[in-house]
């Protein structure tokens, strides 16, 4: 027996005609890539949404066809966020930080036939303008009379093509399973991989994010999210506070210190959303001017864990909550929040600031199970030790145009990542299943090392590596970048983590360079290290021995 409920499509395009009529004078700042900062209210950018959707009709965008984004946090992406899915078009956002390589590569395989850029990164497609020929136009997101002379064929100016379409338009009735938007790995291995999110995936999961269990974000709320719209969709942010009628304050290009906290200053945000290296800029930026975030209550960390440096810098000098959270591309992306609790909050602060660093609890939509090699899963004891699988109804089930099926077992995606499960369901992540250190049958955990490599004050960044050992197979290799100015010995590094790690744990050996390479949503990239020091401690053996 089926119930007798109205059965209306969840679609992307219901959110913004909400906000239309529910919050029309919530208001969003952006600062532009024109120099200055833009103020308009959620009723603005309905209407200029449509216009836009006017628009992508005029020119022959068809349900199904892929159209890209090339473009910072700001007002105009934010509408293209409406009106390209809107119209049953596929979103596709392609992340500028990607190699040029690889910028071809999901151009062509997504088959863009249009792409929407800001001007910071109108370069960068004309460079790679002959090697995209599948695209037939390019929109340069900026006013009038700042268009720039450009090489790229049939461009056009985003304000010149909207500027004369109707603010109304009729939003088609879609199938809720239909594609909405496209999203690709970082690609640390190989080509980096779509994920296609369905307009029912999409609003689930917005659904799911918005509680006070997950990112806790409503109509009182103003947000900044520094986690970029041109990745996993800014973490729904977009979506939620278009649903709940939270203030945006969109960064634009300036997210250092500096101009994090300028924006901090004038909108008085509750809430900050991005990664830790943008948060050591702001941190480090406070700390030289000497003021304090007075209006940031919390702040969510995610792409990779913040040391425990940081979550007692947020909390002890500023009031605020470090709130971790954890997800993939492939999971839309939110799996775990770790937001504040009665129980957290009668911790004592040490305890606390231990639960803290677990990346918390799948808010609900998500389930996660850790299982051994024979997929048999392991107790939630906080102390077994598996491979991470996840299923649920925002998480990927085929990889875009890929016959690929090795990340898929019994209905559960394998995210790649080794990780603990505890009786109340908090999940720690121990590593990348491909970057964890097997010493003498032993597994040590490369992100708790850097971890706490990085809490000492010269420590700017840490990388952890295994590499082979003549005789416990693999044993870790602890490379430092220095704090500017910051003098320290390898002696002084490996005294300050005898304490913090198990003597086994500790580094062979500590290599200072001058920086170490991340991919391009910001995480370390280890492969080519693990080749470039793979004979590291052997050679070093073979050097001791006597002639």
């Amino acid at each position: 027996m089926l119930g007798n409920m109205m059965d209306l499509p969840l679609q992307i395009s219901s959110l913004l005609d909400h906000a239309e009529q529910t919050h029309p004078d919530t208001e969003i700042v952006s600062r532009r890539c024109e120099g200055d900062i833009h103020r308009y209210t959620m009723s603005d950018a309905a209407k200029r949404a449509k216009q836009a959707a006017n628009a992508l009709e005029k020119m022959g965008v068809q349900q199904g066809d892929r159209v890209a984004t090339l473009a910072w946090n700001n007002y105009r992406h934010y509408e293209l966020y409406f009106a390209v899915s809107g119209t049953g078009a596929v979103m596709h956002t392609i992340n500028p930080r990607l190699f040029p390589e690889q910028l071809v590569y999901i151009i062509n395989h997504a088959e863009d036939r249009w792409i929407f850029v800001d001007l910071t990164f109108v370069p960068l497609l004309e460079a790679i303008k002959d090697q995209i020929t599948n695209v037939e136009g390019f929109i340069v997101l900026c006013d009038e009379d700042r268009m720039p002379e450009t090489s790229l064929p049939n461009a056009i100016c985003y304000e010149t093509l909207i500027k004369n379409e109707p603010e109304t338009y009729s939003w088609p009735l879609l199938d809720e399973q239909q594609a909405a938007c496209l999203c690709y790995t970082s690609g640390t291995t190989g080509n980096p991989k779509g994920v296609l999110y369905s307009h029912r995936s999409t609003m689930i999961h917005t659904m799911g994010s918005i509680g006070y269990e997950a990112i806790g974000i409503s109509s009182l709320t103003c947000a900044l999210p520094v986690v970029p719209m041109f990745h996993v969709n800014a973490w729904s942010i977009p979506y939620a506070a278009t649903m709940t009628g939270a203030k945006l304050v969109f960064p634009g290009a300036g997210m250092d210190g500096a101009s994090l906290w300028e924006l901090i200053e004038s909108e008085q945000p509750d809430l900050l959303l991005g990664v830790p290296t943008v948060w050591l800029m702001l941190l480090n930026h406070m700390e030289a001017i000497g003021k304090k975030l007075e209006s940031v209550q919390n702040v969510i960390v995610g792409g990779s864990a913040a040391p425990l440096s940081m979550i007692k810098k947020f909390q002890e000098g500023h009031d605020a909550f470090l709130i971790h959270a954890w997800g993939m591309t492939e999971m839309s992306p939110i799996g775990t929040i770790n937001c504040q609790t009665r129980a957290m909050m009668e911790m004592p602060l040490e305890e606390r600031y231990a639960l803290q660093q677990s990346v918390g609890r799948p808010i609900y939509g998500v389930q996660m199970k850790i299982v051994d090699d024979e997929n048999n899963e392991m107790p939630r004891d906080g102390v077994a030790r598996g491979r991470l699988l996840v299923r649920g109804p925002w998480i990927v089930q085929s990889y875009y145009k890929s016959d690929d099926t090795s990340n898929w077992h019994d209905g559960w995606f394998d995210t790649g990542d080794v990780a603990t499960i505890d009786s109340k369901n908090y999940l720690r992540i121990v590593d990348r299943s491909k970057d964890v250190i097997k010493s003498g049958g032993e597994w040590i955990s490369s992100i708790d090392l850097e971890n706490a490599a990085v809490g000492h004050q010269a420590v700017a960044e840490a990388c952890v590596i295994g590499v082979a050992h003549p005789k416990w197979d693999e044993r870790p290799l602890l490379l430092v970048v220095k704090n500017e100015g910051a003098e320290v010995s390898k002696s002084e590094i490996l005294e300050y983590l005898t304490d913090k790690v198990a003597k086994w744990w500790l580094p062979d050996d500590v290599v200072f360079v001058s920086e170490l390479p991340h991919t391009a949503t910001g995480k370390l990239l280890k492969v080519n290290l693990r080749t470039e020091y793979a004979d590291y401690l052997l050679n070093k053996a073979a050097e001791a021995e006597p002639a």
